[in-house]
């Protein structure tokens, strides 16, 4: 056994005694400090004794995501609830528009929605171009909990959807309509992908059990050919949770991260002994190395692993992720690779 290995043994071992983890933050830093000037510079080591439970979710919708994934936590839920109740909070928002409801649509008009979810014990649902449901989570869930399967899509989802009980909703609000019809008469007919498209909600997180669950969903590119599906909802790539070790989710450009199954890439490279921080960044530049063209091609990721730590890293400045435990309600921005040109 190497040193390396027997080391991180005995903080695992010391860590569940105690009841904390000490969380070395290397590349996050909190979003009350100035923002990256440079990407050659280094964050100073931020060390933060945390206590279970915790969640973190991607970008700043995930603020009142985590509220009501807090609400289960702290009074000793499942973190399989926490992030499915959380995760929805964003998907009913009408005023988001990469997320369920009030979704931008692909280029014939139509909102199609992808979500997956997972639980300590591996098992895992997914739906994939869904229509006309609102809350695509708790569907992926119900395939998740009350079928053999791991993924229905397109109509097979939504007639399964509605036999549950899930009600019909017309998800194309005026707000995204319009942007739509300006997106027509405007573009040259291409999606729209940039730092702002902000087009998942991924949602982690480690109740006060030890167990961890993870939870991704979204209305995927704007303005995508209809019946493209991304990340979002395939195990291994948007998300991947592994109870021994951690969880991780991504957010971006979904093509990227599917070719390099990032999510599952990134609880392994934790699994051989780096720090949620460092497999993030490492998962990063394998996706830069194998793309020749990265001209708008963002990508992040966050993990979390067993012991509370977590870690978060993009290819391009403007990814951040909302962190909740007992002692911090903030927005945390990641180092990047890259500068926007």
């Amino acid at each position: 056994m190497t040193d390396r290995n027997k080391n991180r043994r005995e903080f695992i071992k010391i860590s569940a005694i105690g009841g904390l983890a000490l969380m070395s933050q290397t590349a996050c830093a909190s979003g009350d400090e100035e923002k990256n000037q440079s990407v050659a510079s280094e964050s100073t080591p931020l060390s933060i004794a945390v206590t279970k439970p915790i969640v973190v979710s991607t970008w700043n919708h995930g603020l009142d995501a985590n509220k009501a994934a807090w609400e289960i936590l702290s009074n000793d839920g499942s973190a399989l609830d926490a992030v499915e109740q959380g995760v929805r909070v964003t998907e009913s928002d009408a005023d988001n528009m990469s997320v369920g409801l009030g979704g931008l649509p692909d280029r014939d008009g139509n909102v199609t929605l992808d979500a997956c979810i997972m639980d300590h014990e591996s098992n895992c649902g997914a739906v994939a171009f869904l229509q006309e449901i609102e809350n695509p989570i708790s569907v992926a869930r119900k395939v998740m909990e009350d079928t053999p399967h791991v993924m229905l899509a397109g109509e097979g989802a939504l007639a399964f959807a509605v036999e549950k009980g899930f009600k019909k909703t017309n998800l194309l609000t005026d707000k995204a309509k319009e942007a739509w019809q300006n997106w027509l008469n405007e573009s040259e007919y291409e999606p729209v992908i940039n730092s702002e498209n902000h087009d998942t909600i991924g949602m982690l997180a480690l109740d006060a059990e030890g167990n961890l669950a993870g939870a991704c969903t979204t209305s995927g590119m704007a303005y995508k050919l209809h019946g493209r599906v991304g990340d979002s909802p395939i195990i291994g790539a948007g998300l991947f949770v592994d109870n021994e070790v951690g969880a991780a989710c991504a957010t971006g450009v979904g093509e990227a991260v599917i070719r390099t199954a990032g999510s599952a890439i990134v609880v392994e490279l934790m699994r051989q002994g780096k720090s949620p921080q460092e497999a993030c960044e490492e998962a990063v530049n394998r996706i830069i190395a194998k793309h020749k063209d990265l001209s708008n091609l963002q990508v992040g990721f966050i993990a979390l692993d067993k012991n509370g730590a977590y870690g978060c890293h993009s290819v391009y400045a403007g990814f951040n992720i909302a962190l909740r435990d007992n002692n911090n309600e903030t927005m945390v921005d990641a180092q990047y690779e890259k500068e926007w040109d």
